[in-house]
């Protein structure tokens, strides 16, 4: 499918991994012929956060819009729309929303990422 729209992809509660008010949708992977790699769109309402985790591959987030804060490693950064960040491999992080509106980003791993 060479085109999708936000609102018809499926909607993954993020809550049993450890997550408060998160949501990730797959917006490309290899389903839609992209083999190696898979595009989340990840959306944290306000007041809550990705789980801290770590795992061996790294990924690359876009900021789509509101704000928040990037936790790598224990070191905090502030993100907010059209910021670019990059979790390497083994890295600790979470996302947390700060803001009074929805954090959504996306979020590009290696299809061993999609979980």
């Amino acid at each position: 499918m060479p085109v999708r729209y936000l609102n018809e992809m499926p909607k993954v509660d993020m809550t049993p991994s450890g997550a408060k008010n998160a949501v990730k949708q797959v917006a490309i992977g290899p389903e839609e012929g992209w083999e190696d790699y898979v595009m989340r769109i990840m959306t944290v309402e306000a007041g809550g956060n990705t789980p801290k985790h770590a795992h061996d591959w790294p990924h690359i987030n876009y900021v789509i819009d509101g704000k928040g804060v990037l936790m790598i490693d224990g070191q905090e950064h502030e993100i907010g729309k059209g910021a670019c960040a990059y979790v390497p491999s083994g890295a600790e992080h979470s996302f947390t929303n700060v803001g009074s509106e929805e954090l959504s980003f996306i979020c590009i791993v290696p299809k061993q990422g999609e979980f």
